[in-house]
């Protein structure tokens, strides 16, 4: 899988992708992610990417030109099956759409800035809109890496246990169960019993009522959903 990230402060990018789960998906040849300085190619003297909003009001405006410019530069080189543009008024990401991202070749993620980008990008290239939660970020940077951290790990072969992804919460509808490992007894607390059984039909049993309960207690509006 790529993943092409224009944004204006790929700084903000480099840390996310070169440690841990993404480093090792990148180290073997599983993800390629780049981000691209929309300032790079912009048309514009002194690497302008913004301008007051008509109508006034306060706050600047990503300008269309550079972001159609950036866009269709990477466009030359291949087909994406996304163009996604990272923004607080976009659907709400969740495991299911990480899900379906994870199947696809190419994608494309703009981050935006200021006020946000001029309309008209939106309507001529993007293809999805995300947004991780209800407030509002400086950027669409750290929104970006969230979103490429929960794709890249369900890349068969990124994870060292290849069903680990799978047990996740969110991915059956229901929140993780609790987790436990040694010593099996910390501070006068002992692991449940049952997980010492040595019993896996017993242990999925219990881990799938401790899910519905976690959830009930926790999450109620996961299990009041179609």
């Amino acid at each position: 899988m790529r993943i092409d990230i224009i944004t204006v402060l790929p700084e903000l990018l480099e840390s996310p992708f070169s440690h841990s789960i993404m480093k090792r998906a990148k180290d073997k040849g599983l993800l390629e992610v780049y981000a691209h300085n929309l300032r790079d190619t912009t048309p514009y003297k002194q690497g302008q990417v913004d301008d007051y909003q008509f109508g006034g009001g306060a706050g600047m405006v990503m300008m269309p030109e550079p972001l159609a410019v950036a866009i269709e530069l990477l466009q030359k080189y291949r087909k994406y099956n996304e163009i996604i543009y990272m923004t607080p008024d976009g659907p709400l990401f969740d495991q299911k759409t990480a899900n379906t991202l994870s199947l696809k070749e190419n994608i494309m993620i703009i981050c935006g800035h200021y006020k946000g980008i001029d309309d008209r990008i939106r309507q001529l290239y993007v293809t999805k809109e995300i947004s991780i939660g209800d407030y509002v970020l400086s950027g669409g940077e750290l929104a970006a890496a969230v979103v490429v951290d929960a794709i890249g790990r369900l890349l068969p072969g990124v994870l060292n246990d290849e069903t680990s992804a799978l047990f996740d919460s969110f991915q059956d509808g229901l929140l993780a169960p609790p987790v436990y490992t040694r010593p099996a007894e910390f501070r006068g607390m002992a692991v449940p019993e049952i997980l010492l059984c040595g019993d896996p039909k017993k242990i999925e049993v219990w881990r799938h009522e401790e899910s519905v309960k976690r959830t009930e207690e926790r999450r109620p509006d996961m299990l009041r959903e179609d």
